[in-house]
């Protein structure tokens, strides 16, 4: 595809600091820091990532738990900066990373709609117009006012996933949320998904279901311990992950 680039990271890597010890509050921390007792080791959960997306492109994200998958996306959402390389982005993202992320436990599903499109940069207006849409894409008119923080897994994904593409981002992030819905509904993500990347939305996916990578993504990166396996087209490169 000849689009422009949307995504591009550069020999990236995400560095934290584990504590050698445990710390078990804040008094105990302070002091050892102040006493300069405080060891931390380096972990490198990302180490010299690079990939180039281009609009349109979808591109799935596998590897084991733990392998960096999340951390990268985070990387390109903007949430985590880099410890070396670049991350440059060109366009309106829409994350879907975290079950939940973005709301507010205590309020209602009615409440958090609004308050999510605000976030979003959208109007009150713009909302409303868009409310019903998004409930009934959803599913969740018996529990408008119920608080999320009741809200099941499952219930969380579809309000959040309904949100998120209410309207067609530039470029939208699936990070597994849609393993806790239930069958029919991660098919109905996949039919809208579909439908986003045939009208130039680009997509990167994280999941563990091989077979939804494949029907989705025309590319993937496979990630290990931090580091890029092999990068290209998916089909290829999902085999060669299973049969490792």
């Amino acid at each position: 595809m000849s689009g422009r680039t949307v995504v591009e990271v550069i020999n990236a890597s995400v560095r934290f600091n584990m504590a050698n010890q445990q710390v078990n509050n804040l008094k105990e921390y302070v002091i050892k820091l102040v006493r300069k007792e405080l060891m931390f080791q380096e972990f490198f959960a990302l180490q010299n990532i690079s990939l180039k997306v281009r609009q349109g492109e979808a591109w799935g994200i596998i590897g084991t738990n733990g392998s960096g998958k999340s951390t990268l996306l985070k990387l390109i959402c903007g949430i985590l900066k880099p410890y070396q390389g670049t991350v440059s982005i060109d366009g309106s993202i829409a994350p879907l990373i975290e079950l939940g992320a973005g709301f507010d436990g205590e309020l209602t599903a009615r409440e958090n709609i609004l308050l999510n499109g605000t976030l979003m940069g959208y109007s009150e207006e713009f909302m409303r117009e868009h409310f019903e849409e998004i409930i009934d894409f959803a599913q969740l008119w018996d529990f408008l006012d119920m608080p999320i923080k009741n809200y099941s897994s499952g219930m969380a994904a579809r309000l959040g996933f309904s949100v998120a593409t209410m309207v067609q981002p530039d470029i939208l992030i699936c990070d597994e949320v849609l393993s806790v819905g239930d069958f029919k509904f991660q098919e109905k993500c996949e039919e809208r998904m579909m439908q986003m990347l045939e009208t130039g939305t680009t997509l990167l996916y994280v999941s563990h279901q091989r077979k939804s990578v494949e029907k989705l993504c025309d590319h993937a990166l496979w990630i290990e311990k931090g580091r890029m396996v092999m990068s290209g087209e998916a089909v290829p490169v999902c085999e060669a992950y299973t049969k490792q």
